[in-house]
């Protein structure tokens, strides 16, 4: 038996808790540490992170019939398109090329086959979009019910993309925080297994990423990763990721990982900024990078503690740095949620502070697609002209 452990305490369970979370001081879980994890050559990238990277998942029935293709997604160099990208080694993992569009389809892959394992028929989240789309897409692939809660207003273009899947969608009004604990408990009652955000056997999809990444450097380790930062799932499943390979004896070390959060709200920058070792609840926020709009991440304080012993950091940038890098982005090529934007405008942030060297091996994760909110395109400057086709010719000259 696989068991899980306390990112906190250290206190050991055989099974996941009631909350998900620690008995004795209401910390993440994660499962134990893989110290014997091996790259298999058999299966080349294309045929699935799973097949490749099946040995560091020793706890899940890997189904390949309930995979929709998640992971492979490219890293691009940037490269000196243009004088706005400060590094000249700055490289953008794109996870908006996933099939839901965003980072989400890893963790909702891993935390399905659990419920499956567990025998479990249904399946939920609490989201403010992107997993919402993933879990309600992966669930219907593998043929099980989706209860599917988001805040009252969330946005009108995000619920069709989450609909068209059939599952049960429930718009909430009420305070976030407490949609999050009320779904574990109700799930608990009603048969439903929600894999929110942090859930453990979501956080282990996530690794996947860091081997990815490792793999496309031609087996390297990047100097950073920047990682835009909510609930604190996909930093925790990327730290993992990478304390495996080193456990594992397949790297000698561990990247600096930086948590990238909007000034509008930025509970972990805050923390980390003041010298504190937990998160505090903001009661007045408010950002346009709403996939990282979370005002009291549930894994805030583990952010916190890997942050502080890997020597990273936590940066906070401002509304205008992210619709500047978001069009950045869009000129070299990707077009990224306002969220994504983050990590690219903290590289910048921080090269410009002297706080890291503009040659550093820098990878910026790009959490979801552009195309996820489209709203967002009307804080730029679209050129469009217009002609008769007897002009036409003209014009083109």
């Amino acid at each position: 038996m696989h068991q899980l452990i306390c990112t906190n305490c250290n206190e050991l369970y055989d099974d996941e808790t009631k909350t998900g979370r620690c008995i004795k001081c209401d910390e993440p879980l994660e499962t134990v540490p893989v110290h014997d994890g091996q790259i298999s050559e058999e299966f080349p990238m294309e045929k699935g992170i799973f097949n490749r990277y099946g040995s560091f998942f020793p706890f899940l029935d890997l189904d390949d019939s309930l995979s929709l293709g998640e992971g492979t997604t490219p890293l691009v160099h940037l490269g000196k398109v243009n004088d706005e990208i400060k590094g000249s080694n700055i490289y953008i993992k794109n996870e908006g090329m996933n099939p839901t569009w965003s980072f989400k389809d890893r963790g909702t892959l891993t935390g399905i086959l659990r419920a499956k394992a567990k025998g479990i028929k249904k399946i939920g989240t609490v989201s403010t979009g992107n997993m919402a789309a993933s879990v309600a897409a992966y669930a219907a692939k593998a043929g099980i019910q989706a209860t599917i809660l988001v805040k009252e207003e969330m946005a009108e273009e995000k619920i069709g993309p989450i609909g068209i899947y059939g599952p049960r969608l429930i718009k909430v009004k009420g305070n976030y925080r407490e949609l999050y604990s009320e779904s574990i408990r109700l799930g608990q009652e009603n048969g439903i297994y929600f894999i929110n955000s942090d859930a453990p056997y979501r956080v282990e999809g996530y690794k996947t990423t860091a081997f990815e990444i490792y793999e496309q450097l031609g087996s390297k380790i990047p100097d950073y990763i920047i990682i835009p930062t909510s609930a604190g799932g996909n930093f925790r499943g990327i730290e993992k990721g990478f304390r495996e390979l080193q456990l594992s004896g397949i790297t000698d070390r561990m990247p600096i990982l930086i948590a990238s959060q909007a000034k509008g709200c930025n509970p972990i920058v805050r923390a980390f900024e003041s010298g504190s070792d937990k998160v505090e609840q903001l009661r007045e926020y408010g950002t346009i990078a709403h996939a990282i709009e979370n005002p009291f991440p549930p894994s805030g304080n583990q952010v916190l503690r890997l942050i502080n012993k890997n020597r990273g950091l936590a940066v906070g940038v401002s509304e205008e740095d992210i619709i500047v890098h978001q069009r950045v982005l869009a000129k070299s090529g990707i077009f990224v949620q306002p969220a994504s934007a983050t990590s690219l405008a903290a590289a910048n942030k921080l090269i410009n502070e002297g706080t890291i060297p503009s040659d550093s091996k820098i990878v910026c994760i790009a959490t979801a697609s552009g195309l996820k909110f489209t709203e967002s395109l009307k804080h730029h400057k679209i050129d469009v002209e217009s002609c008769d086709i007897e002009d036409l010719e003209n014009i083109m000259k």
